[in-house]
């Protein structure tokens, strides 16, 4: 297959393509030549990058379980050794233990074959230097080294070495359990714990074999650790109702005292507690937002646009820190806590509601395995005073009603249409009565209404790679969430360019 335009596979900050057969209507377009010339280009990006010669780069690779990723590993190992670079082959391993290949081994770049939780015949490139993952305008810039197929000089001295760096990687979470718990069973300080790992049959199965097992944790009851590219029990997804409900499930089943998930390449995760409670999305942001305060008070937490009312409550009066609500998209709500830093502010934590949380303290990486690794840390302290985990975020108010619809934008320039219809709303929002747009919303509109009106509120927004609008809403009243949603529909029914 021909690729006319490169730019097609640019996602966000990934690349991102069909690498596989078997679904209908979607051909194959991650093909041996593309990907080899995406190769080529993050060769000569990294060394304009870090200024150094193609033969002088150091270079990791590693993929997810995904079925077409030992294809795609040995192309680009490839090509990197055939320009003369260092390869440090790492077989499957998890999106965040590539970062750290860049901070404990030296590599000059790393890159992960992972298209996280999409299905089965899809995957992509993500890479990393040691300042984090790369802006969208530099996967522009590789896209368009391949794009005009452009390569390095094919030199003789290049290597591929295969390591394991995921023990490494997992030892490190070992050391820092066992010293931030510090138990008088020092080696063993999960002993007495039963915790369950859903890993979905992604790359996050290491987490019960090679983190909690030697910590004397009880991991009977896991699931899906074995990894299979086809995902044949449930999307490795944290926000999928399916994959939650079979979490929850195995701690329920085996009585566990707590329970994680993955996502397929490890970088976003979830929890489940020993009530067999979700942790997840407003709830684990309040437990992540709670840890990563302490010694940090009056700190910022960075979100995503889409929580709760309950949550910003939470985080100010009861944990005493500050919400900055910031734009949906994990490297946008990563990249304003950084920018927050370099300004002075106090900024231990930039999260979003689908499980990528970014700690200061660990490089602002998203690391999921490194999140459930806090949670586990703080029930074992817990425990120690008599407590449990959920007392954590007893405080929070949650919602008693939610709902999420997304409409398609009709028209070809879905983006000038989207922003036109947030303008228009905005303004028709800021002219009636009972509706109050928010003033520290940085994406969309957001509009609460009191509790003769909905006791909610409900942000419209536009999509960050899609033709979508998607729309969230939120009431603390039984029918709440139906009386906001007539009253928005009344205006969307006048505007055009939205499917209702």
């Amino acid at each position: 297959m021909m690729i006319e335009d490169f730019r097609q596979f640019k996602s966000g900050t990934d690349i991102r393509g069909v690498a596989s057969e078997g679904v209908e209507g979607q051909p194959v377009n991650l093909t041996d030549e593309a990907v080899e010339r995406m190769a080529d280009g993050f060769v000569l990006w990294l060394a304009r990058k870090v200024g150094k010669a193609p033969d002088k780069l150091r270079i990791s690779v590693g993929r997810d379980s995904r079925i077409s990723g030992p294809r795609l590993m040995k192309l680009c190992c490839g090509r990197f050794e055939a320009a003369g670079a260092e390869v440090l082959c790492c077989g499957l391993a998890s999106t965040p233990s590539m970062f750290m290949t860049t901070v404990e081994l030296g590599c000059d770049g790393a890159l992960q074959l992972t298209a996280s939780h999409h299905p089965f015949n899809r995957n992509g490139l993500k890479f990393f230097t040691r300042e984090g993952g790369l802006e969208g305008s530099d996967i522009e810039a590789i896209l368009d080294f391949a794009q005009k197929g452009e390569s390095p000089e094919a030199v003789e001295g290049g290597s591929v070495r295969e390591i394991d760096f995921m023990s490494d990687y997992a030892r490190g979470l070992r050391e820092k359990i066992m010293r931030e718990v510090n138990a008088e069973d020092y080696e063993h300080p999960l002993k007495g714990f039963h915790i369950v790992v859903d890993a979905g049959n992604g790359a996050g199965g290491f987490y019960a074999d090679k983190v909690l097992a030697p910590l004397g944790a009880d991991t009977s009851g896991s699931r899906y650790l074995e990894p299979d590219g086809m995902f044949p029990n449930h999307v490795p997804n944290p926000e999928d109702a399916t994959a939650m409900a079979s979490i929850c499930e195995a701690v329920r089943e085996s009585g566990a005292d707590m329970g994680v998930i993955f996502d397929t390449d490890v970088d976003r995760g979830g929890a489940v507690d020993s009530k067999g409670n979700e942790i997840n999305r407003n709830r684990l942001v309040a437990a992540a937002a709670a840890i990563a305060l302490e010694g940090n008070e009056g700190g910022t937490i960075v979100t995503d646009s889409i929580t709760s009312s309950g949550l910003k409550e939470f985080i100010e009066k009861n944990l005493g820190g500050r919400h900055y609500r910031y734009r949906r998209g994990y490297k946008n709500v990563i990249d304003k806590a950084l920018e927050l830093e370099a300004q002075g502010v106090n900024c231990p934590l930039a999260i979003e509601t689908s499980g990528h949380a970014a700690m200061r303290e660990n490089y602002f990486l998203d690391d999921g395995a490194y999140l459930c690794t806090k949670l586990i840390i703080k029930a074992a302290q817990l425990r120690a005073q008599g407590r449990e985990l959920d007392s954590l975020t007893a405080e929070l108010r949650e919602p008693l009603e939610s709902r999420e619809v997304r409409f398609k934008i009709t028209e070809k320039d879905f983006r000038a249409c989207g922003e036109r219809i947030i303008r228009e709303l905005t303004a028709y929002a800021e002219a009636r009565d009972g509706w109050q747009v928010a003033d520290d919303n940085r994406e969309g509109v957001r509009v609460s209404f009191d509790r003769e009106n909905g006791d909610g509120w409900f942000l419209l927004r536009l999509s960050v790679h899609d033709p979508i609008m998607p729309l969230n809403i939120e009431s603390d009243s039984e029918g709440g969430v139906e009386i906001i949603y007539n009253k928005l529909m009344e205006y969307l029914k006048t505007t055009e360019g939205l499917e209702i």
